[in-house]
């Protein structure tokens, strides 16, 4: 049970991280740190679907499935709805290239927001 557990969890994590390469720029308009953690995991995430690379929480996730395979849990939540989401069937190069170039136009438009929303509170306190 252990092992299945930490394979959950280490797929939760998968799609918390994905979850926060698309959508993680919106946190700046709550804080502008958030940019230093933000940038370079879209940076990441954008290039492991432009390479073809594999992400290294996926064969850590494959680990702690092959080593609870003993253990005879079979399906569930996880399996049912999460996987599908991060592993879809027929995932070639070119989806590939298109969900990165998607999260990619994504956050250029939310940093050009926050950027225009910056430049305009500047421009007040300069007056």
């Amino acid at each position: 049970m252990g092992y299945r557990l930490a394979a959950d969890l280490t797929l939760v994590l998968h799609l918390a991280f994905i979850a926060f390469v698309l959508f993680g720029g919106l946190l700046c308009f709550r804080h502008i740190r958030w940019i230093w953690l933000h940038l370079p995991s879209m940076i990441w995430g954008v290039w492991v679907e432009w390479a073809g690379w594999i992400c290294p929480l996926t064969p850590l996730e494959n680990h702690f499935r092959q080593r609870a395979s003993a253990q005879g849990y079979q399906g569930g939540f996880v399996d049912h709805y999460l996987v599908p989401l991060i592993y879809p069937e027929g995932l070639t190069v070119s989806l590939q290239w298109f969900l990165g170039s998607m999260v990619l136009i994504v956050n250029v438009f939310i940093y050009l927001y926050l950027l225009q929303n910056w430049r305009k509170h500047q421009r007040e306190v300069d007056e």
